[in-house]
């Protein structure tokens, strides 16, 4: 193992020089936005600017590319004065999200009481539907919400511009035409373009995500399940409704693990600059994203809760790759905050295609330690491990194996296991002894 460390610390500190540079760049492009958002508030109050954006420097940081970054809007309402009637009749099942016993709504309407409230801002037409409704009076329609904040953005460009207060050429709202559920904008950041997509948020208490336990904090510091889930976001997602968003808790969660002893993050950046160099095909939008290495290296923190798993950058690295190949072949990637929704559904994935190319890492990572200055290599890879992808079947078979005991065993398979917990070596022996007779049997 010695003799491997110089490619995985040389490869994470090529990574890691351009971090502070990155973070320069998206804090630059945040300031030209924050300063026509600042207009837009000035010309309606309802629309509020956020100036907390650590949590998105931060994913801005860590992604290897310039990918497109979120800016929410939060609206000036009481939101917890409102009232959530979920669309349980115009709903498909496919959008209900259920976790243990209770329903994370995918969409719902959020209505203004009929009595006893002080929103006679949010009443008007413009943001506004009137129903006939016992309970509420009308619909705050998201619909409405983007189409004024769009105009009062462009507005405020305008005004930005005759006064001076933005360059030419710092920003361009051309792509303001695509009809969407957010608003993007195109900001310099004296390098290149980052596309800042505007987003409306309402943020409530009540309606956040309830956990039926605890369980899922195993790994991260006590309280950290109910902090970054004690308030919940709404945006927008069609004209008349809204659903809920994780986005915020779940890159909370991820500040939280930066704040951990450990390689933790280094084997997340890591990741992720490989699946940008050799993983993505080039020139195609679909792949493996961000989004899904977060949630592979949430649930890592959760399986391998102790500093000593940390310890070592190699080690670190495999914790991710076990649970994302046991992921590609069971075609499941489990939200963290929820588990049954499924991450991969829908993002138009080639996961058969893919699964070579991250087996092929798996098993010779140093010929990926390197980065491609020029045009890439057409890559083959290696015939795909039988035995390997049959153990990795095994937690869509029996939900037993989703745990700490299996992926130690596939560490170990790797040859990157150095736990000396002797509970840990006995379950993970255990585990062993089981599969071994499943598949003796089967044969």
């Amino acid at each position: 193992m010695a003799a491997k460390v110089p490619h995985w610390h040389s490869y994470l500190q090529v990574i890691l020089s351009r971090e502070s540079q990155r973070v320069e760049q998206f804090q630059k492009a945040e300031n030209i936005l924050l300063i026509v958002l600042e207009r837009v508030n000035a010309m309606d109050p309802r629309f509020i600017v956020d100036y907390s954006r650590n949590l998105e420097a931060l994913e801005f940081a860590l992604c290897a590319a310039e990918e497109e970054v979120t800016m929410e809007v939060p609206l000036g309402i009481d939101a917890d004065a409102l009232l959530m009637q979920e669309c349980s009749g115009e709903q498909s099942d496919s959008e209900k999200v259920t976790h243990g016993r209770y329903q994370v709504p995918g969409t719902c309407y959020l209505g203004i009481p009929k009595e006893g409230t002080h929103l006679e801002n949010w009443t008007k037409e413009d943001v506004f539907s009137v129903v006939d409704d016992t309970e509420s009076s009308g619909h705050i329609v998201p619909g409405k919400v983007l189409h004024l904040l769009k105009e009062l953005i462009v507005a405020a460009i305008v005004h930005c511009k005759r006064q001076f207060l933005i360059k030419p050429g710092e920003l361009s709202a051309e792509r303001l035409k695509e009809d969407d559920m957010q608003l993007p904008l195109l900001v310099s950041s004296g390098w290149k373009m980052i596309c800042f997509n505007i987003v409306p948020v309402m943020r409530r208490k009540q309606g956040a995500l309830k956990l039926d336990n605890n369980g899922q904090e195993k790994g991260f510091p006590q309280g950290s399940m109910s902090k970054v889930t004690q308030k919940a976001d709404f945006i927008p997602a069609s004209y008349y409704h809204w659903r809920y968003s994780t986005k915020r808790p779940i890159l909370n969660l991820v500040q939280i693990v930066s704040t951990l002893k450990g390689h933790r993050l280094d084997g997340l950046c890591l990741l992720e600059q490989v699946n940008h160099e050799n993983w993505r095909e080039e020139g195609k939008k679909t792949g493996l994203t961000f989004n899904h290495l977060k949630m592979v290296l949430l649930w890592a923190a959760h399986f391998f809760p102790t500093p000593e798993d940390w310890t070592n950058l190699e080690g670190s690295v495999y914790r991710l790759l076990v649970i994302l190949l046991c992921c590609l072949v069971t075609r499941n990637l489990p939200h963290f905050l929820y588990p049954e929704q499924n991450m991969f559904q829908d993002d138009g994935l080639d996961l058969s295609s893919l699964y070579p190319k991250v087996e092929s890492f798996a098993s010779n990572p140093e010929r990926f330690l390197k980065f491609h200055f020029a045009i890439k290599d057409n890559n083959t890879y290696p015939p795909m491990d039988n035995g390997l992808k049959t153990l990795l079947h095994l937690p869509a078979e029996d939900s037993a194996y989703w745990g700490t005991a299996f992926f130690d065993m596939l560490l170990n398979k790797f040859q990157v296991y150095s736990i000396k917990d002797t509970q840990r070596i006995s379950a993970m022996s255990n585990i062993l002894s089981k599969t071994k007779k499943m598949l003796n049997n089967q044969s």
